[in-house]
């Protein structure tokens, strides 16, 4: 089950204190970032938003991270799901002689996400204005841009705690929504669902999180060879039970005709009766038309839908 803007509130929002949110600046900042992220930082827009990876030299996902741009001496970083210290390791690592402090704001700052079909609405009668689209607006010293949360229409809003904006009148925001959605749209948290053992491509993340025109960057060689090569082994796909019961703990193997075929990393009921979930699968051993299953000789339950 998608969950669309129609299916909950006109506006619905949850408060949350951020898990990765860090200033980066410096003369050498924008510069800095651009040799170590998977997404293109060298924009010509004011105050972008480039959504990219932090990989290792094998090209494995270590973490991910919004990129808000204010200037070549400023960038923030904001992660839904990756553990600050792990962003702050993998920078402080490779700055050698770079200027380039990096701050983690979190424990100050408070991340308000707002959903539903007048989600955007509710986010202009604020600003004034809705920022253009890849852009981030400034509230005060807070910044605003668009969620990624599927079909949803979502925002976030980081702001210092004292500036948070009022949520008077508004419905708190089920976390479970967020997450029923992301999964419907094929989108994995990281590290939590895809992480330092999976590459970009079996996750789908290629067009979204990568650049391949931006040049050099930690990992971009093996992201060059698989683009050229065309073709992974496994990749992350959808999948679905349906019936009743919860959705069971992750991660879980996954057979078919008794062979283990992958992964299930996430599960979460799809607010029909059933379960919705994210696996990573070997494309090599797999039946797509068959059944999958959570034990050897247990009921093939679960069904593939298609790749995240």
């Amino acid at each position: 089950m998608n969950l669309k803007n129609e299916d909950i509130s006109a506006v619905v929002a949850c408060r949350q204190v951020p898990v990765a949110w860090l200033r980066v600046t410096g003369e050498d900042a924008r510069a800095f970032l651009q040799g170590q992220f998977t997404q293109d930082l060298r924009v010509a827009r004011e105050q972008a938003v480039a959504y990219g990876l932090w990989l290792n030299q094998k090209g494995k996902v270590l973490a991910d991270s919004h990129a808000l741009v204010a200037g070549d001496e400023e960038v923030y970083l904001w992660s839904e799901a990756s553990p600050e210290a792990v962003i702050r390791e993998r920078l402080d690592a490779y700055i050698i002689a770079d200027d380039v402090v990096v701050e983690p704001l979190a424990g100050g700052w408070t991340r308000t996400t707002v959903a539903g079909a007048g989600a955007s609405a509710w986010v202009e009668a604020r600003l004034g204005a809705l920022p253009d689209a890849g852009c981030f607006a400034r509230a005060g010293k807070g910044l605003v841009f668009r969620g990624r949360h599927g079909a949803l229409d979502s925002w976030e809003w980081l702001s210092p705690a004292d500036e948070a904006p009022d949520l008077a009148g508004i419905e708190r925001l089920d976390t479970a929504v967020l997450a029923r959605a992301r999964v419907a749209a094929g989108v994995p948290l990281i590290p939590a669902e895809v992480g330092p053992g999976d590459l970009p491509n079996e996750a789908g993340l290629e067009t979204e999180a990568i650049s391949y025109t931006k040049g050099c960057y930690l990992g971009q060689e093996v992201m060059a060879r698989l683009k050229s090569m065309g073709r992974v082994r496994r990749r992350l796909s959808r999948v679905s039970r349906s019936g009743a019961g919860s959705a069971p703990g992750c991660p879980a193997t996954l057979w078919q005709g008794g062979k283990q075929v992958g992964e299930l990393r996430v599960a979460v009921d799809d607010g029909a009766g059933g379960c919705t979930g994210l696996a990573m699968l070997n494309l090599f051993n797999l039946d797509a038309a068959a059944g999958l299953a959570l034990s050897a000789t247990g009921p093939a339950a679960w069904r593939m839908e298609e790749s995240a």
